[in-house]
């Protein structure tokens, strides 16, 4: 059962670094008191990214990555691509569906929309369908306006200045 008495719906969006980062400060911040939280990473399993080395060790922190580790960029995806991205949101369905999570991250959903992996009505009728005592976090940058407007709390990193316009490379335990 959730410890929150309202859940809201909230979106990280934009092209500014912090999305995740954002979503993941929260996770840790909601673990600190004791909640349950559940992210739904769309696109990104088959990568090495740091959060999967200490997941483990969080106990009340579940995660489940989809994605073929290969970045799904254009604009006709492939049908493999398609099909876990709709895996993923099957997931997400069914833990926001079950209640035992306070929070529910839904990591690069937009992301998967504007690529058209998945329906935005499908996440609309997530929305609404929620337990109120849950909270929603979608990320991800080029959310749809519907989901905007579906939203409670919208943030949008904009990004001012990045070190990759002047050649520097991701780094291990900062970009990933």
């Amino acid at each position: 059962m959730s410890k929150l008495e309202k859940g809201l719906v909230q979106v990280y969006t934009g092209n500014g670094k912090g999305k995740t980062s954002a979503a993941f400060g929260l996770a840790l911040r909601a673990l600190g008191r004791g909640l349950r939280v559940y992210i739904v990473q769309f696109m990104k399993g088959g990568f090495d990214y740091g959060e999967l080395h200490i997941i483990d060790r969080l106990p009340g922190l579940e995660l489940k990555a989809f994605g073929r580790g290969k970045f799904v960029t254009e604009k006709k995806p492939e049908r493999a691509d398609v099909e876990l991205a709709e895996e993923a949101l099957a997931t997400a369905e069914k833990v926001v569906e079950s209640g035992e999570y306070d929070i529910v991250i839904l990591d690069e959903v937009n992301v998967a929309l504007s690529l058209e992996l998945i329906k935005t009505e499908r996440v609309l009728e997530l929305i609404r369908k929620k337990p109120a005592q849950i909270e929603l976090i979608l990320t991800g940058r080029n959310a749809p306006r519907e989901i905007i407007q579906a939203a409670d709390l919208v943030t949008e990193m904009i990004e001012v200045k990045h070190p990759y316009n002047v050649g520097f490379q991701a780094r291990k335990g900062i970009e990933y």
